[in-house]
C-alpha cells in the first residue's frame, strides 16, 4: 500500500504504510505538520539553543543543556545504535527524514514561527535521542540530592526522611490493571493517566501506526518515533509510571586550573587528571551572548560550579558533576521501541523492556490470553556509600558504579495491580516516593465492584478524595478559644467530605488554610538556613530547592511528626485559621485552582478553566500550596486499554491532537478532559477520513537558509546548506554532465561524489550550499578558507580572504532569463562579503573555461595570475592538478 494519512473526528492521525521504515517517515512528517513549533522548541532545548529565539527566560535551561552535554550524549547514543542495532538506527533516521519533509509546511501553519522569527532547521538522526534526553534528564529528580544535602546540613540527618516525598519537580502517574476475572468481558483492562507538566501543545500525541508487521494505537512523544509509554497492539497493551528510582549520581569535585588554560580534577587514586574543557556561546534573543564553560571529569559533566580561582591552579571549588547511565553506557533504550510495536503477548513486551534504559519505569501489561506483566524497566547502577541518596566526594574511593541492578517485579493481587509512584516494586531503588494515598484509593475504588467495563473506568480517573488532609484537620480539631469566624470555618472543614471538587467551597477554605500554614512554617526561624539555600545553585534546580514548595508537599509529614525542631505547630495552625477567617475565600476551589499550561511563548491568552483534584488525589492536578492554586501539572493524557475489543478502548488529552493555534483540533478535547470523558479509539479504516496528499514542497524547504535575498526582477533566492545524502542524486547529475567538465568530477561514481561531500561536511574550512529559487535548486556554491585549500599554495593569502566555487544548474531547468546569472552572483557575493563579513573573494576557474572567467570579470572581479593547483587526495577519490586563472573581488570600503 502507499503511505496514507487518515484522521478521525478529533483530528487524531491514523497512518499506514508498506513497511516500518516508510511508516516511521510518515510519522515524522505528520508530526511535523501537526506540531512543527513543538518539535523545533524541543530540538533547540536538547541542543541548548532555545534562548536564541525565546530570550532570557530560556537561558537557564540552555546553560544546563550545554553543561550536561545533552547533544553530545545524543550523538554518542545514536552512533552506538548504528553500531549495535542498525535496523533501529535506520528507522530513527527515516523518522527524521519525515520530520524534515513536513517541517516547512508545518511552520507555515504555526504563528509562533513568525512571532519569534524562528526559521525551521534541519533534524539530524540523533535529534530524537536528544529530545528524549532533554525530556527526561530531570525526570528522576537528581537535584533532590542537593536538597538533601542542605536539609541535613541545616536540620540534621532526620530531615531527609521528614521531607522525603514527591514534589513539584517530579513527574508521576497513575496506572492500574484489572485482570479478566474482574471485567465484564473476561479480558483485562489497563488504564491510567501520566502526570506531567501540562503543555500547549501537549506532551503526548494520540496516534495510530499500521503496516504489515503491526497495527498499534497509543500515546507517542512528539519528536520520538514509535510509541514508547502507552500502547495497544490489539493482542497486548502496556502502560508505565515513574518508578521514582535513583539512577543518577552527583559527585563533589575538586577542580583546579592549569597554566595552559585547562582544568584538572582530583581522582580517587589521588591523581590530578585533565578534564574536558570547552567554552560554548549561548545566543540570547534580545540580549548579549553568554559564554558557558563546559567541564567533564571522569565522573561526568560538571553541572554546578567550576574551578574557583582561575589562574592560580591551587584553590579547588566545590563543583558538582553528574553521572547518569546514558552518558556512561551510550544507551537510551531506543532498541526497545520496534519490539514493543511488534509485541503480541506480554512475553514480547517483557523481552523488549530488557532493552529499556532511560527513564526507569514501572510497567503494567496484559494480553488477550490472560497474561499479565508488572515489572520495573530501565538501568539502575549499583554503587557504594551514600551515592543513591546524597552527594559523594569524587576524590574518595568507594563511590564507583559496580554494575547494574536486577530489576524487581511486582504482584497482581486479587486481580488488581496498581502503580502510583508509591513504594512498590521499585522501593529498593529510590529514596523519595509518593505517599500511598493515590495507590490505596485506586485499589479501594476498584475493589468496590466485582466486574468492570471499559466505559466505567473513567470514574476512577476523576476521584477527588484528599486523604493527605487528615493531619491538618486533626490539628484543627484540637484548637479551642477561637474567634467566632475561625470557629465557623473550622466547623465547615470538620464537616467537609475531603473531596477537592471544583465547585466545593469547603475545599477552597481548606486550600486557603493549608496555604497559610505552609507560609508560616516556611517563615519560621527553624528553617531559615534552608530558605537561603537555593541562591547557591543554578536557577534550573530551584523547583527542588525552594523551601516553600518543599514544605507544601511534605506538610502531611511535618504536621504528623512527633516533634518539629521546636516549632509550635498548634499556634501556627491557629494563626493560619484566624488569618483565613479574617478574609475567607468568596468562591469555590475551581475559582482559584485553574489550569495553567506551559507555553514556550505566552501566545494568545484565554480563560483558564477551573479544575477539580489536588496533588494527592487520584485526579492529580498539582498546585504549589502556599504559593499558588494554579495547576501546571496534571493528567497529560488518560487512557483505557480494553483487551477484549480494542475499539472499546478510550483516550483523551488535555487540549487537542494538533499543536496549531486556531485549528479545530487544537483545543477540542479540553471540555471532555475537564469532565472526565474520553474519546473512543477508532481503528476501523472505513470509519476514518483519508487526508488528501499535500502539494509538493519547495526543494529543501525544511532547511534553514543561511542567506535569503530578493533579487530584483527575479524573485527570492535562498542559500541553504547542502545535504550530502539528500542532495546526492541532484549533485551527481549536475557534475556528471559534459558542460560541468571543468568542475573536475566527470566520470566519478555517485558513491565517490557522495564521499567527497560527506568529507567536506566534516570540515570547518570548507562548506557546500545550494541556491533555491521558486522551489527549485538553481546552483551549487562552495566556500573554503584559502589557507586550508590547494589554492592557498599558489598566491599570497591575505586576512579576510575566502574562496568560492560556483556551478549553475543545467540550462533550461530554472526558467532563467537574461541577466539571471549576474543576479545570482550578486546574491552569492552579498552572502560571502556582507553576510560572512569577509574582505575579499577569490575564484579559481579552469583557465580553459572562458565563459566562467568572462562571467566573473563582468561581475567586477579583477583578474589575477594563472596558476597550477596541485593534485589532491580525498577519501577514495583522487583529483588531478588543475591549471586555473585566479580572480578577486574586494568588498568596497563604505564611508
Amino acid at each position: 500500500m502507499p503511505t496514507e494519512i487518515y484522521r478521525d473526528a478529533w483530528g487524531i492521525p491514523h497512518l499506514r504504510a508498506d513497511d516500518t521504515t516508510a511508516l516511521a517517515r510518515l510519522q515524522g512528517r505528520v508530526t511535523a505538520l501537526d506540531r512543527a513549533w513543538q518539535l523545533e522548541v524541543e530540538r533547540h532545548r536538547a541542543q541548548g539553543t532555545s534562548a536564541s529565539f525565546l530570550g532570557t527566560s530560556a537561558l537557564a535551561w540552555d546553560t544546563l543543556a550545554r553543561r550536561a552535554r545533552l547533544d553530545d550524549t545524543a550523538r554518542r547514543c545514536f552512533a552506538a545504535l548504528e553500531r549495535h542495532d542498525p535496523e533501529t538506527a535506520r528507522w530513527v533516521r527515516a523518522y527524521t527524514d519525515g520530520v524534515n519533509e513536513g517541517l516547512a509546511e508545518g511552520a507555515r501553519r504555526t504563528p509562533e514561527f513568525g512571532t519569534t522569527g524562528l526559521v525551521p532547521g534541519r533534524w539530524e538522526p540523533w535529534h530524537p535521542l536528544g529530545v528524549w534526553l532533554a525530556t527526561h534528564i530531570l525526570f528522576a529528580g537528581f537535584p533532590a540530592k542537593l536538597w538533601r544535602e542542605e536539609a541535613a546540613r541545616c536540620l540534621g540527618e532526620e530531615a531527609i526522611g521528614l521531607f522525603a516525598t514527591d514534589g513539584p519537580g517530579t513527574s508521576g502517574s497513575n496506572g492500574w490493571l484489572v485482570t479478566g476475572e474482574r471485567t465484564v468481558t473476561g479480558r483485562a483492562i489497563v488504564a491510567g493517566d501520566p502526570h506531567r507538566f501540562i503543555e500547549d501543545p501537549g506532551v503526548y500525541q494520540q496516534i495510530h501506526l499500521a503496516c504489515p508487521e503491526f497495527d498499534v494505537v497509543g500515546l507517542a512523544v512528539p519528536g520520538i518515533p514509535g510509541i514508547a509509554h502507552f500502547g495497544h497492539t490489539g493482542p497486548v497493551a502496556w502502560a508505565i509510571t515513574n518508578a521514582m528510582a535513583d539512577y543518577q549520581d552527583l559527585y563533589r569535585e575538586r577542580l583546579r586550573r592549569t597554566a595552559d588554560g585547562g582544568v584538572e580534577a582530583l581522582d580517587p587514586d589521588g591523581t590530578w587528571r585533565a578534564a574536558v574543557r570547552l567554552v560554548e556561546t549561548v545566543e540570547v534573543a534580545g540580549g548579549d551572548p553568554v559564554e558557558v564553560e563546559v567541564i567533564e571529569t571522569g565522573r561526568g559533566p560538571v553541572v554546578v560550579g567550576g574551578p574557583e580561582s582561575a589562574g592560580t591552579g591551587t584553590r579547588p571549588q566545590a563543583a558538582v558533576s553528574l553521572r547518569h547511565p546514558p552518558r556512561v553506557t551510550e544507551r537510551l533504550g531506543f532498541g526497545a521501541l520496534l519490539p514493543l510495536l511488534r509485541a503480541r503477548r506480554v512475553a514480547d513486551v517483557d523481552r523488549a523492556l530488557d532493552l529499556w534504559a532511560e527513564p526507569v519505569n514501572v510497567v503494567l501489561a496484559a494480553d488477550v490470553d490472560g497474561g499479565v506483566l508488572h515489572r520495573v524497566a530501565g538501568v539502575v547502577p549499583w554503587r557504594g556509600g551514600k551515592g543513591r541518596s546524597r552527594l559523594v566526594p569524587a576524590w574518595e574511593p568507594g563511590h564507583e558504579w559496580r554494575g547494574w541492578h536486577d530489576l524487581p517485579r511486582g504482584d497482581v493481587e486479587n486481580g488488581i495491580a496498581v502503580m502510583a509512584n508509591q513504594r512498590g516494586p521499585a522501593a529498593p531503588l529510590g529514596v523519595e516516593f509518593a505517599p500511598d494515598h493515590r495507590a490505596d484509593r485506586i485499589r479501594e475504588l476498584l475493589e468496590r465492584k466485582p466486574r468492570w467495563s471499559a466505559g466505567e473506568i473513567p470514574a476512577v480517573h476523576m476521584d477527588t478524595r484528599l486523604a493527605s488532609a487528615a493531619p491538618l484537620l486533626d490539628r484543627l480539631r484540637t484548637l479551642d478559644s477561637l474567634t467566632p469566624g475561625a470557629g465557623a470555618l473550622r466547623d465547615v472543614l470538620l464537616a467537609w467530605d475531603r473531596h477537592m471538587d471544583a465547585d466545593s467551597g469547603a475545599a477552597a477554605v481548606y486550600a486557603a488554610v493549608r496555604g497559610a500554614v505552609v507560609r508560616r512554617l516556611a517563615a519560621h526561624p527553624a528553617f531559615a538556613g534552608l530558605a537561603a539555600a537555593p541562591s547557591a545553585y543554578p536557577e534550573v534546580f530551584l523547583p527542588w530547592l525552594a523551601l516553600l514548595p518543599r514544605i507544601g508537599f511534605a506538610l502531611e509529614h511535618l504536621l504528623a511528626a512527633e516533634d518539629l525542631y521546636g516549632v509550635d505547630r498548634a499556634a501556627i495552625v491557629r494563626e493560619a485559621l484566624e488569618e483565613v477567617a479574617a478574609n475567607p475565600p468568596r468562591g469555590t476551589w475551581g475559582d482559584t485552582h485553574r489550569l495553567a499550561p506551559w507555553r514556550a511563548t505566552p501566545g494568545t491568552p484565554y480563560e483558564e478553566p477551573g479544575l477539580s483534584g489536588d496533588h494527592d488525589c487520584v485526579l492529580c492536578t498539582s498546585c504549589v500550596p502556599g504559593l499558588t492554586d494554579l495547576s501546571a501539572r496534571g493528567p497529560a493524557a488518560r487512557y483505557v486499554w480494553d483487551l477484549a475489543r480494542r475499539d472499546d478502548s478510550l483516550w483523551v488529552v488535555p487540549l487537542g491532537a494538533l499543536g496549531v493555534p486556531g485549528s479545530p483540533h487544537h483545543r477540542d478535547q479540553l471540555p471532555l478532559w475537564l469532565e472526565g470523558e474520553l474519546v473512543p479509539v477508532v481503528t476501523d479504516w472505513d470509519r476514518l477520513t483519508k487526508e488528501a496528499p499535500t502539494a509538493a514542497e519547495p526543494y529543501a524547504a525544511h532547511r534553514g537558509a543561511v542567506h535569503e535575498e530578493l533579487v530584483e526582477g527575479f524573485g527570492a533566492v535562498r542559500i541553504v546548506p547542502l545535504d550530502p545524502r539528500a542532495d546526492l542524486d541532484l549533485v551527481h547529475g549536475w557534475v556528471s554532465e559534459e558542460r560541468a567538465s571543468f568542475w573536475g568530477m566527470n566520470g566519478l561514481t555517485k558513491e565517490q561524489v557522495g564521499e567527497i561531500y560527506c568529507h567536506m561536511a566534516t570540515l570547518d574550512t570548507h562548506h557546500a550550499f545550494l541556491a533555491v529559487k521558486d522551489g527549485a535548486p538553481v546552483a551549487l556554491l562552495q566556500t573554503y578558507e584559502p589557507e586550508a585549500d590547494r589554492v592557498g599554495a599558489c598566491y599570497a593569502v591575505e586576512p579576510g580572504d575566502i574562496g568560492a566555487h560556483l556551478l549553475l544548474a543545467p540550462p533550461g531547468s530554472t526558467g532563467a532569463r537574461a541577466g539571471w546569472t549576474s543576479a545570482l552572483l550578486t546574491a552569492f557575493t552579498s552572502y560571502i562579503l556582507d553576510g560572512l563579513g569577509r574582505r575579499r573573494v577569490v575564484v579559481d576557474p579552469d583557465e580553459r573555461n572562458e565563459k566562467a572567467i568572462a562571467r566573473f570579470l563582468r561581475q567586477g572581479f579583477v583578474p589575477g595570475p594563472a596558476v597550477v593547483l596541485p593534485e589532491v587526495d580525498l577519501p577514495d577519490v583522487y583529483l588531478p592538478e588543475k591549471r586555473a586563472r585566479l580572480a578577486f573581488l574586494t568588498r568596497p570600503v563604505r564611508p
